[in-house]
């Protein structure tokens, strides 16, 4: 009978430990990509190399001007944050960096990372990814 307590308590303390691992791992990766990205983008100047590359591809343009007619409090994320976040659990790290990765060698275009996106993420989350990529690239 001792055991099987000893048993309990070390597997609920176990899961305890666990979950706690998962949330606040999940948040500290979440906050460390986007302060790191956020950096990288304004120091290179590529923030402006890509909100010129929206400005002149009609078809991303309208994707992301859509941003500018949801409704912010119906979203279920609205900081970038929360959006990595979401990400993260939903696509996963290693996911998203082979993403990036095809994009950036050409072998992934934007048509395949909207359809891979829409099929992991709600139509809702999306939204709200469209919102924030909005005020960040027209703040």
């Amino acid at each position: 009978m001792r055991f099987i307590k000893f048993l309990l308590i070390f597997v609920i303390i176990l899961g305890a430990i666990g979950y706690g691992v998962y949330h606040y791992g999940t948040k500290f990766a979440s906050d460390k990509i986007v302060e790191t990205l956020s950096t990288e983008l304004e120091d290179s100047g590529q923030i402006d190399e890509i909100k010129n590359t929206i400005e002149s591809d009609p078809e991303l343009k309208t994707f992301v001007e859509e941003a500018k007619t949801a409704d912010s409090s119906k979203l279920p994320f609205t900081t970038k944050e929360e959006a990595t976040k979401v990400l993260i659990q939903k696509v996963g790290i290693s996911e998203l960096n082979n993403i990036r990765v095809k994009v950036q060698n050409g072998s992934m275009t934007k048509e395949q990372v909207i359809q891979e996106m829409e099929g992991k993420l709600t139509d809702d989350e999306i939204m709200a990814l469209k919102v924030i990529v909005y005020k960040e690239l027209y703040k």
